[in-house]
Formats: C-alpha cells, sequence, structure tokens
C-alpha cells in the first residue's frame, strides 16, 4: 500500500502539493499533516477524496513527527522555514527508515540535510531535498541542458520574481529575512565564494532582467542552493549564480528596509514591561502592509516568473538556452506545490530513488519529470508547468524551440 504524509499539508504550498498527489492517482493514502489539526481536516476535505485523513503534528518535537509519519512509504516536507525545522524533520524521518522529499530553499539547512548522506545510506533511505521551482525545476532543467544540448556548460545564472498570492504566511517572510542577513555563496570564476546583499560584493551582482509574461526588474543575490550543488555536478563549469526578487518591488524594499534597520533579532526586548521578540514584530509589520503595497502596485493576482540562462559550447561554438516558465494567476504555491509532488510521484513510482541525500540533479531525469507534467497531473483546467525554451547561437540568432517537438 503506497501511503504518504503530507508535512505542513495546510500551507500554501503543502495544500497545492496535496491536491496535485490526489490528482495522480498513485498513492493509496494521502495524509495531511499540520499542527493546526483543525484546518488539516478542513483540506482533507476540501480535497474530496476518500483516500485523504488528517493528523496533527509538532514538527518541534521529533517525537511528534516520527508519529505522524509512522506506517508511511513516503514523506512530503513542506515545512518552512526550513532552516529551522529542515534538518530535525530528516532526522526523524531517516530514523523512521522512510523515504522523503522536501522543498527545501534554505542553503545553510540544504547543507545539514547533504551532511545527512551517510546516514540516509545507512538506513537505505533516499531523500530528494529542494525539489520545488529554485531549487528543483531550475536544476533539472540545467541537468537537461548539460545532457541534451551542450558539451559544456560554462555558465548558469539563475533568476526568479514572484508575488501576488492571497495569503503569505510568517514562515515565507522569516526565509527572506534569513535570506538577506547571511553570507550568499556564488559560485564565480570557478571558484565558490560568498557575497553580502547589502555590501559592494552583493550590489555588483544587481542587475535588471526582463520576466517572460511578469516584466522587467531590478534582482539581487538570493542564497539558494543552486549554488552549492550544480558546481558539483557540472565539470568545469566557471559560474553559477541565483538572483530574484518578491513582487511588489515596494514590498521587497520594505523587508530590506526592516533588515538594514536590525529590528530582525531573535532576543527578546523589554517594552514596557512586556516582551517582545524583534524578528517577530518585524515580520508582522511587514505582513501588516503587504496588501497596501501589493494594491497600490496593481498587483492583484498571482504571479511569477522563473528564468534559467545557460551558456556553453557545442562542437566548439558558443550557445545559449534560456528556459522560462512564467505563470499569472498562479504563485508560490503552484510554482513550489507542483513540482514538489511530481518529485514524490517519482520517488514513490521508482523513478528517483538515489540511495542517501542528494539534489534534484542527481536524482530527477529531466525526461522523466517533464513527461509527467506534460501528461499525468492537473489541477482543474491547469496541467503540469509550461517551459519555453529559446536558443540563441553563435551568430546571435534567436529561436524559440518545442520541447517536445
Amino acid at each position: 500500500m503506497s501511503k504518504i504524509t503530507v508535512l505542513g499539508g495546510c500551507g500554501v504550498v503543502g495544500s497545492i502539493a496535496a491536491e496535485t498527489l490526489v490528482s495522480s492517482g498513485v498513492f493509496d493514502e494521502i495524509i495531511i499533516a499540520d499542527i493546526k489539526l483543525a484546518q488539516a481536516k478542513k483540506v482533507s476535505e476540501r480535497l474530496g477524496s476518500d483516500k485523504t485523513s488528517a493528523v496533527e503534528f509538532d514538527a518541534e518535537s521529533p517525537q511528534s513527527i516520527r508519529n505522524a509519519v509512522r506506517g508511511s512509504s513516503l514523506v512530503l516536507n513542506c515545512v518552512g522555514p526550513f532552516y529551522r525545522y529542515g534538518p530535525l524533520i530528516l532526522r526523524a524521518v531517516i530514523d523512521s527508515g522512510i523515504n522523503y522529499v522536501d522543498v527545501c530553499d534554505d542553503l545553510d539547512a540544504t547543507e545539514k540535510l547533504l551532511e545527512m548522506d551517510a546516514d540516509a545510506r545507512q538506513a537505505g533511505v533516499s531523500a530528494l531535498i529542494g525539489m520545488g521551482s529554485s531549487p528543483g525545476v531550475a536544476n533539472v532543467l540545467v541537468k537537461f541542458c548539460a545532457e541534451s544540448m551542450l558539451d559544456q556548460v560554462e555558465s548558469v545564472d539563475i533568476y526568479h520574481a514572484h508575488g501576488g498570492e492571497k495569503i503569505e504566511g510568517p514562515a515565507v517572510v522569516k526565509h527572506r529575512i534569513h535570506s538577506m542577513e547571511m553570507d550568499i555563496p556564488m559560485f564565480l570564476n570557478g571558484e565558490f565564494t560568498t557575497v553580502r546583499m547589502f555590501e559592494e560584493s552583493g550590489k555588483a551582482l544587481e542587475e535588471e532582467v526582463e520576466f517572460r509574461d511578469v516584466g522587467r526588474y531590478g534582482v539581487y543575490a538570493y542564497p539558494h542552493p543552486e549554488t552549492i550543488t550544480l558546481p558539483g555536478y557540472l565539470k568545469n563549469i566557471k559560474r553559477v549564480t541565483n538572483l530574484g526578487l518578491v513582487l511588489p518591488p515596494a514590498y521587497a524594499k520594505l523587508i530590506k528596509g526592516m533588515v538594514r534597520l536590525g529590528v530582525t533579532g531573535e532576543e527578546p526586548i523589554d517594552i514596557q514591561g512586556q516582551k517582545v521578540v524583534p524578528l517577530e514584530f518585524a515580520v508582522a509589520f511587514i505582513l501588516s502592509r503587504r496588501q497596501e503595497l501589493m494594491t497600490a502596485a496593481g498587483l492583484g493576482e498571482p504571479m511569477g516568473c522563473l528564468k534559467i540562462v545557460v551558456k556553453g559550447y557545442k562542437n566548439g561554438e558558443k550557445n545559449t538556452y534560456i528556459f522560462s516558465m512564467s505563470s499569472r494567476g498562479q504563485g508560490m504555491g503552484e510554482g513550489t506545490g507542483i513540482p514538489a509532488a511530481l518529485g514524490a510521484i517519482l520517488m514513490a513510482t521508482g523513478k528517483a530513488g538515489v540511495k542517501g541525500v542528494n539534489p534534484p540533479e542527481i536524482c530527477v531525469n529531466p525526461m522523466d519529470l517533464l513527461e509527467l507534467a506534460r501528461n499525468s497531473v492537473s489541477l482543474g483546467e491547469r496541467k503540469g508547468f509550461p517551459i519555453i525554451i529559446e536558443h540563441i547561437d553563435k551568430d546571435g540568432n534567436l529561436k524559440t524551440l518545442d520541447l517536445f517537438g
């Protein structure tokens, strides 16, 4: 019997992932696990399937995690922020001897997850980490380009812009704040280095990027894990970067401003006799302004675009491939939740079962993912995720390619 437990199944990403899993028909039982049991039950009921049920669990308790996943053949972890919960959850799942997929996009958490590789191998566990949009689909498309289009990849630049979701949770804002405060790894000139967003090293990477169906925006350094995993997969590569933006730009500016002010610490301070955690205040304030900023920008629906520029050589000649996944009316939930569910389906059907802890470029066959997205999974009228591929040859001529042509 195939049973999957979706940890954080009530969230924006987890609920979409669960819906996708139901539509696939692959699993006999789908468990929606969340600290909010009443909400988990509502999600289960909304999915309208006798295969779904709900269970309560606390991501801070290893025993609660083990109880929630007991009897599962696979765990899909959508609980954020991953820098806080990712390693704790994976450890509990490995100890339970269960295969695992997550959407971890925190760099430091990814490093800790990868350190569990030997333990996962010893337990016979396959763990596919970072199976969202970026990281996730981005890694797989780069792998596709390296295997099918180029003899040698010279550089990979990953760009993303998204926003406008109806709901944005505190975990998402904390992830963004965390990303702005840390040393951000990049792979430049054939070497690993780090940059700081608000220092010259980070500013040197900022650029204006045209996003299909979304617009032209300035992007800044993001600590997504592709910059540490792809150089290990792509031999002799010179550059891997990850730059992004949350929309609207005024919202990104607000979050940056709170970080610059230094009101994002986690040590409680006394305010008129009450203990207040600055980070919690900052997150609450940011979220209180979000709708106003979206309205002022005319952002009335979710939208986003993932853009990947891969440069290299084919038969000794320079070639550039540009992959774009864009949408309006769909946001982070679909952009992350659908790929996560597809990764879980591939794992459950024996197509991503590499023992140990591995990123998508190690576990996922590109055509398996792309065919599954095109043919097997739908959400209402939505099917898979559209990918536009553009090719620029050595003479600068641009041509749009048909992926399945």
